[in-house]
């Protein structure tokens, strides 16, 4: 018995032994797993900051975006260029090189055939020789460049990340906006390359949109049906319309079926059949210009003939459904407030009844931790700094808004700042952040805000994951009765994010930074480039000029990036986010509900004339839809609901909701141009 009881003594400690053993072994397996997914988070984010396309899997899961967002500040179009006097001859195999280069990337494949065929026809063509630097790391960088022929070297801080071959594209980012280049590209061999700056770019998008859109305000006021609407209806309508393709003997419309949708012949041939004794009887040919259907946008009817595709045809259309939400049938009038097509009178300085001096805002000091009696900073942007200062007078906090005199100028953005300042101090609304006051002086423009001590929407999400619905419902009524205001207002605004609401001490959402505000009529479409990558709408993208409706695709954007704590069209890549909103697939996860998943798919239609919010009952189709059941807007707009974001705000010392940042004791460069003398 002794034996045995030794034996298995024994027994269970080899099996001891060896569990200890594999217990190392495991967490030597572990140790090298866990290192070698840093080493690849290290690769990947060497190759993310890379303005080069990479190919990935598209596939990919989307990103969860734990960073602000980079933001593109507006840029000037520049003047009409005097097109054909820029045009370089190309042969036929170079210009099958470029569009095969252009097709492989991700975003400039989306560009239609006339716009890929237009910058074909003005990329001029550069030579290097070896050793040669084409980009360097760190510079701003404003061409997109094909190699033509030739090898070069990518290079980041001074290791080799990839060679660039005969039809390789790169610095396609440049093109849209001012950005600094992430890596160097030199010349090992002789090389050629095509070349397009982002100004000519920008031209030929604007002026192709401009020009479009013009003509098909003329050919839509040639229809009887359309003559009682306005311009601005007209407009509409131009938004809402689709470009639909059809190839040769295709039939557009059958005669005795029922109709639903109008048509405009922007290229090709249409001919108009009708049936005669049996026979297909020859009517006419309808060209460039000429529409069909317009009866059956305004009432039920059979089709009087058959139109057919001569050749490869091209039509704008609007169908009966569509045209229906964008133009009352029976009036031909918008039904929207009518005040919202009108001017509106801006008050004079109304924000600006203040006493408030510059010298007697006092900065408010950090009560404890490493920074402990270093002054507050709330946030850090691209242009400036945003300080908690107190005045002893008033006993009351405020947000000083710092920024360079120096980088506004070097950015060319005075006249936003200007408009921003003049926007902000007609603003008097519960929803959005109050100006108090501005100044200037050698070095910087200050602007004295409103202080909402609840903190930033985005630093909630981010320490949330994800908001429950009641909270994401509540944040965005807060937004829609924003944008209710500005519109209203004639103010489009153009930057909504979560970096960009905050928190007052009751836990009602305001709107700040009014950087990328633009004053803007009825009717009237704006070209600038500017915006967060995630939240542009695909007209902004493509340069087709954009409106109000550029503002209820980022609210849908919002609301998806608020429940599901990643917005909809993500990539660590620009370019690859500008490819999926180009594409508009929205992938909802299964915890999303209907009414959420119909409100975001409403808002993020790809035609702006067809979003939520902007059809002809306006902004009350938002308030209207279902996922807003629980919201009584009178009582939000009085102030009379119970804010369920209350729950996020923490108690403690005043700036207890924001980030500890350091405090930057440098100063700007003085800066003497007299630019800023309103203040």
């Amino acid at each position: 018995m002794e034996a045995q009881l030794e034996e298995i003594q024994q027994m269970l400690e080899k099996q001891y032994q060896l569990n200890k053993d594999l217990q190392k072994q495991n967490q030597d397996l572990k140790q090298q797993l866990q290192q070698k997914e840093i080493d690849l988070k290290e690769l990947q984010e060497r190759l993310n900051e890379f303005d080069c396309p990479f190919q990935q899997n598209n596939n990919e899961i989307p990103e969860v975006r734990e960073s602000r967002a980079a933001v593109m500040a507006p840029e000037p179009v520049p003047e009409e260029l005097d097109i054909p006097d820029r045009r370089v001859h190309k042969s036929d195999s170079e210009t099958a090189q470029i569009i095969k280069a252009i097709g492989r990337s991700d975003f400039l494949s989306r560009l239609d055939e006339e716009q890929i065929n237009m910058m074909v026809e003005m990329m001029t063509s550069l030579n290097f020789c070896p050793g040669d630097d084409i980009i360097t790391e760190g510079t701003e960088g404003d061409s997109l460049y094909i190699v033509a022929e030739g090898e070069l070297r990518v290079m980041q801080a001074g290791r080799d990340l990839r060679t660039l071959t005969s039809g390789d594209v790169f610095g396609e980012l440049a093109i849209l906006y001012n950005c600094k280049r992430t890596a160097s590209v030199k010349a090992v061999t002789i090389v050629k390359l095509w070349c397009i700056e982002r100004q000519t770019y920008r031209s030929i998008m604007t002026n192709k949109s401009k020009k479009k859109r013009e003509q098909l305000m003329s050919f839509l006021k040639t229809a009887r049906t359309l003559k009682a609407l306005n311009n601005v209806q007209l407009s509409k309508i131009i938004d809402c319309m689709e470009e639909v393709k059809f190839v040769n003997n295709e039939v557009i419309v059958r005669e005795g079926t029922e109709g639903d949708s109008f048509y405009i012949i922007l290229k090709g041939e249409v001919l108009v059949t009708k049936k005669v004794n049996g026979q297909q009887k020859v009517i006419r040919k309808m060209g460039e210009g000429e529409h069909f259907g317009e009866l059956a946008l305004i009432r039920e009817i059979l089709r009087t003939a058959t139109c057919t595709a001569v050749g490869n045809v091209t039509c704008f259309s609007i169908d009966k459904e569509v045209f229906e939400e964008t133009i009352p049938i029976d009036s031909l009038e918008l039904h929207d407030e009518p005040d919202l097509i009108e001017d509106v009178e801006k008050p004079e300085n109304v924000g600006l009844k203040t006493s408030l001096n510059l010298r007697d805002l006092i900065p408010v000091p950090y009560q404890e931790g490493r920074y402990q009696g270093d002054p507050v900073t709330l946030g850090v942007g691209g242009f400036g700094r945003v300080e908690l200062v107190t005045t002893l007078q008033h006993r009351k906090y405020f947000a000083m808004k710092k920024v360079s005199k120096k980088h506004i100028v070097a950015k060319r953005q005075e006249s936003h700042v200007l408009l921003e300042w003049r926007i902000l101090q007609s603003i008097q609304s519960d929803f959005i952040v109050r100006l108090h006051a501005a100044f200037s002086d050698t070095r910087y423009i200050y602007m004295i805000m409103e202080f909402c001590s609840g903190g930033e929407i985005w630093t909630k999400l981010k320490e949330a994951g994800r908001f429950e619905e009641n909270i994401a419902v509540f944040v965005t009524a807060c937004v829609v009765e924003a944008y209710a205001y500005l519109h209203k207002k004639g103010i489009l605004y153009r930057d909504l994010k979560p970096e960009n609401l905050m928190l007052d001490f009751r836990g009602y959402v305001k709107l700040v930074d009014f950087g990328f505000a633009k004053e803007l009529s009825r009717g009237e479409k704006t070209y600038s480039f500017c915006g967060t990558p995630e939240y542009m709408s695909p007209e902004i993208i493509q340069n087709q000029g954009h409106d109000f409706a550029a503002d209820f695709w980022s609210l849908g954007v919002l609301v998806y990036e608020l429940l599901v704590g990643s917005p909809p069209f993500s990539s660590s890549e620009p370019q690859k986010i500008y490819a999926k909103i180009l594409d508009g697939v929205l992938n909802f996860p299964p915890y999303l509900g209907e009414s959420a998943k119909s409100l975001i798919s409403k808002l993020c239609r790809p035609r702006p004339g067809q979003r939520l919010g902007n059809t002809k009952n306006g902004i009350k189709d938002v308030r209207h839809h279902r996922w807003f059941n629980s919201i009584n807007w009178h009582k939000l707009r009085m102030g009379q609901l119970e804010a369920p974001t209350i729950r996020l705000i923490r108690k403690g010392p005043c700036y207890i909701n924001f980030d500890i940042l350091p405090y930057d004791k440098s100063q700007a460069e003085e800066e003497f141009s007299g630019w800023d003398q309103v203040f």
